[in-house]
């Protein structure tokens, strides 16, 4: 299954609910990824322009979509990123079809 980076920045309205009643957010999405076929592999809390970063393996693309729409409908969020990742293989793979791509700069 393809894996995706998600970056996620809180609104400050749910920081306030989220300091008044303190949950780990990891645990309580988990359950929503699971029911789309996904699986949370990390889920940690940074410091800086995004206020969540997690690893994730989505079916699809398309599902990986989905949970992005359904988490922006809440609107509990101020921005998010979803980032699909490859592997070495995949990176080399795709490094080998490259070479095949008839692209040409402008001039």
């Amino acid at each position: 299954m393809p894996m995706y980076l998600i970056q996620t920045a809180y609104t400050p309205e749910a920081w306030a609910t989220m300091s008044k009643n303190p949950q780990d957010r990891g645990e309580l999405i988990r359950p929503a990824i699971e029911a789309m076929g996904g699986k949370l592999h990390a889920f940690y809390l940074a410091f800086g322009e995004y206020d969540v970063v997690a690893i994730a393996e989505m079916p699809s693309n398309e599902d990986a979509a989905a949970f992005a729409i359904s988490v922006a409908a809440t609107g509990a969020m101020r921005s998010y990123r979803t980032t699909p990742l490859f592997d070495s293989a995949g990176a080399v793979e795709a490094m080998r079809r490259s070479s095949a791509s008839s692209y040409a700069p402008p001039g």
